[in-house]
């Protein structure tokens, strides 16, 4: 297809792009010296913090906190997830029309908006302000979910494409997942809610500065391609 259209990655280096590597070769030289990809996955650790975090401890969260019935936890809990659909197409688009393919820019955005939306919900005043808000998280940080693993995809060679998004998703799923669980459960049982919901804000903050640094060493990564022709990955 990319000879058929002519659309080659930008790395692209005809000589060794059909290059057959061992499992380790593809593993240490594309994924785990590639400092743009521990960027992105240490950043979807928190990115799946936020996702889990909020939508485990909803129903314990908006009946202890918020005095929401089971069925009223029911509605925003699936709400939420309703949500991540229109959210994830709008991210996707952006990221490819608005944005021109920076992917590193459209997360930093998305979750941006991500860590003043969980803010708010944490503060909301009235049930329902807390659960508009709780929908509009799951709005928002499912794009940053979808976006990182096809980030990884773009950031290195297509040999190497499928350990990369697997490597981003691993972290994602095993660190954000367990930290959701354990550690805002943990931090809650010992210093209450608003110790968990520091955890989160802080979390996403955190990820908003790695994915801001990750859109700041790629266009570094561009120039230099653009001016020298070499894979500097």
């Amino acid at each position: 297809i990319e000879e058929y259209k002519n659309d080659y990655p930008d790395d692209y280096d005809a000589k060794t792009a059909e290059q057959e590597l061992t499992a380790r070769e593809i593993f240490v030289e594309y994924v785990f010296k590639n400092k743009l990809l521990w960027y992105i996955a240490i950043a979807n650790v928190f990115v799946y913090l936020i996702r889990y975090g909020i939508l485990d401890w909803a129903p314990t969260y908006l009946k202890e906190v918020r005095h929401f019935d089971i069925d009223k936890s029911s509605i925003a809990y699936g709400l939420y997830e309703i949500a991540a659909i229109p959210g994830t197409l709008l991210c996707g688009w952006m990221s490819d029309k608005v944005f021109k393919g920076k992917r590193g820019l459209t997360g930093f955005v998305f979750m941006l908006a991500v860590t003043i939306a969980v803010f708010m919900y944490w503060q909301a005043t009235s049930q329902n302000m807390a659960m508009a808000l709780m929908v509009i998280v799951g709005f928002l940080i499912y794009g940053p979910v979808m976006l990182i693993g096809l980030h990884a995809l773009e950031l290195a060679p297509k040999k190497a494409a499928g350990t990369a998004a697997g490597f981003t998703g691993l972290f994602g799923c095993l660190g954000g997942s367990v930290a959701a669980s354990a550690i805002i459960g943990w931090t809650v049982e010992k210093n209450g809610w608003d110790s968990g919901f520091y955890v989160m804000v802080g979390g996403s903050a955190i990820a908003c500065v790695l994915l801001f640094i990750t859109m700041i060493q790629e266009s570094k990564h561009k120039k230099a391609l653009a001016a020298s022709g070499e894979d500097t990955y």
